[in-house]
């Protein structure tokens, strides 16, 4: 990809609250075309950094620019070109949807037939037909969530930034959510929050890991997934009974460095032999298990497992925020 122009460009981006930084010293850059998945485990600076990029929240040092803008110095420029999910979707509890969206529409300077034709496009895609004259306070929270989506979308902006946009849904409004995400991503920079690694997987094409205010891995989710002990393994689930016979052959696999073993309530057990670094092991399982007869119900090759690769690198026992070595990163700055 091309990323001689990006959409959203932040440097040297922190925030400190008093003695406490919250956020330090990010580069993050999203081209047109990219959905960036932003993960971290809660309190790692995930949605202060949001709150810089569109500008609701003042940082201590570095800049932002949205599409050109600097989101400081040309605020109202650059606002106009984002659309925001916050944080549990804020809204006015006494309008109903459609009020919310008409002052919306007003607010980003449309009238008339063309806030008509906003208005209608942004509740459909977001489904909220059924609810439109109820007041905002007494929707569920899926429902307060859509609303948000709404007013986010209603002005198709060519940048969105989305706190946790299928907090509270369904999985049939998180698939419909995420469907949507999809259909728009060609023509925008998407930023999503997200604690469900599911998601990423499902829609983000880039995803970036936070911890204690600093980036430790920016890549594909398939880059990230090779980062995973779990990436070639091979799961086998076989018999209880002849579940040592299969671990102990396993274990005499010159590229197996491990196996991993569980037993299921329904009288089978699942091993995993983990790879040695670099190995490739489908194979070799493969001849193993047609030479030793085994009465295999489950077999199959791992990508990898995200939460693997989130729980390594935010779950380090040292104190303080470190900053990654350039090996740490997936993705080098002009990938």
């Amino acid at each position: 990809m091309n990323n001689s122009f990006f959409m959203i460009e932040a440097r040297g981006l922190s925030k400190r609250f008093g003695q406490v930084t919250a956020v330090a010293d990010i580069d993050l850059t999203v081209a047109k075309g990219e959905v960036l998945g932003f993960l971290g485990p809660n309190g790692a600076g995930k949605s202060t950094t949001m709150k810089m990029i569109t500008g609701f929240l003042t940082p201590s040092a570095g800049s932002v620019r949205v599409l050109g803008h600097d989101i400081e110095n040309d605020t109202i420029a650059a606002q106009a070109r984002i659309g925001y999910l916050p944080e549990g979707a804020p809204a006015y509890g006494d309008m109903t949807p459609r009020q919310f969206l008409s002052f919306i529409a007003a607010v980003r300077g449309f009238g008339g037939a063309h806030a008509k034709t906003r208005i209608e496009g942004a509740i459909g895609k977001t489904e909220l037909a059924s609810v439109l004259d109820q007041p905002i306070e007494t929707l569920s929270k899926g429902f307060k969530r859509r609303v948000g989506l709404a007013q986010a979308i209603l002005h198709d902006p060519p940048v969105l930034v989305m706190d946790e946009p299928t907090d509270g849904l369904d999985p049939n409004q998180k698939h419909a959510v995420r469907a949507l995400l999809r259909d728009m991503a060609p023509e925008k920079a998407i930023v999503v929050s997200t604690h469900l690694l599911e998601e990423v997987e499902a829609v983000c094409s880039r995803a970036v890991i936070i911890d204690r205010g600093r980036i430790v891995a920016d890549g594909t989710p398939a880059e990230l997934l090779a980062r995973s002990r779990y990436h070639n393994a091979v799961t086998v689930t076989v018999t209880s009974s002849a579940a040592e016979k299969v671990r102990t052959q396993l274990a005499q696999l010159k590229d197996v460095e491990s196996t991993e073993v569980s037993q299921r309530t329904d009288g089978t057990t699942q091993l995993t032999a983990l790879p040695r670094k670099g190995a490739h092991l489908l194979e070799s399982v493969t001849a193993a298990a047609g030479a030793g007869g085994w009465e295999v119900r489950e077999f199959y090759a791992e990508q990898g497992r995200l939460d693997d690769v989130f729980r390594a690198l935010t779950t380090s026992d040292s104190s303080g925020p470190q900053r990654p070595s350039p090996a740490t990163r997936v993705r080098t700055a002009n990938a």
